[in-house]
């Protein structure tokens, strides 16, 4: 079987846990080199994982690992870390923008702290790596972004109830808008991937409920999705909104049971699709 990313830097952010790390773990397989760039250094009583755990876990898996500490709401953090990867390896492949803040809180609701937190985290940060990131991805030879955001979607339902964080979200699918054309003739792939359900993370368990936690698709599948991006054709493939199951079943795969956290329990769509 062929390793498409043997040697490949991918740098993560958010991977200490849930998609970012499933992410990490797939990509190691083909034995890449991962740069897991997180705040979580120190175990969090209520949440698994570690940049550290998750860096023993992408060695064992066949990849090499870089865990570096990053908030990355913090531009000299994320400067320093992209400084750390081309350093250390070389340089940089693929970026991947998985680092996100939910608050599913209606207008009256939400804080502006809390407002602040999730456009600092999804939309600002979203930008800022990849901005950060083109002078290293002009050198590589299929570079690609990857940003885990859903499909623009103008319809109101999915602003109803939530305006601050759907607008969040859209920031970063717009930045795969606009990115992708202006990125073009440097042949870097901008895209944006999301799940057609929910999916199982902390994420879902802590902010949603433990019952939709298990009525979720396990994060493998956007692993899966995401490798089939990234390792396609940076100049052929982008400014596209993939959605996970849609793209594997173009790729193939046809039993999707294997992600269902509880084979016998339905799953539930995921927010933004109307599908």
């Amino acid at each position: 079987m062929s390793k498409k990313l043997e040697d490949k830097v991918i740098f993560i952010t958010g991977a200490s846990r849930g998609i970012g790390r499933e992410i990490a773990l797939r990509c190691a397989r083909d034995g890449a080199k991962i740069v897991i760039a997180a705040k979580s250094a120190e175990p969090h009583p209520n949440l698994e994982g570690t940049i550290y755990s998750v860096a023993e876990e992408v060695e064992k898996a066949g990849g090499k690992a870089l865990p570096v500490i990053v908030d990355v709401r913090d531009e000299n953090n994320v400067i320093d870390a992209l400084a750390k990867t081309v350093e250390t390896f070389g340089g940089l492949d693929i970026l991947i923008n998985n680092a996100s803040a939910i608050n599913l809180g209606s207008t009256a609701e939400i804080s502006m702290k809390r407002f602040d937190l999730i456009f600092a985290v999804n939309v600002r940060a979203t930008f800022m790596c990849s901005k950060l990131s083109l002078p290293h991805l002009k050198k590589a030879a299929n570079p690609h972004i990857l940003n885990l955001s859903p499909p623009l979607n103008l319809n109101p339902k999915w602003f109803k109830k939530h305006v601050a964080y759907t607008m969040s979200k859209y920031g970063m699918s717009m930045c795969t808008l606009g990115m992708a054309e202006e990125f073009k003739k440097d042949g870097i792939a901008v895209n944006s991937l999301w799940p057609k359900t929910l999916i199982a993370t902390a994420a879902v368990a802590v902010n949603i409920s433990r019952l939709l936690y298990h009525a979720s698709r396990k994060p493998t599948i956007v692993a899966d999705a995401a490798y089939e991006v990234v390792t396609s054709d940076s100049r052929s493939v982008t400014g596209n909104f993939f959605v996970d199951e849609n793209l594997l079943r173009l790729r193939g795969v046809t039993d999707f049971k294997q992600y269902a956290m509880h084979r016998f329990i339905p799953v539930v769509p995921d927010i933004f699709l109307d599908e």
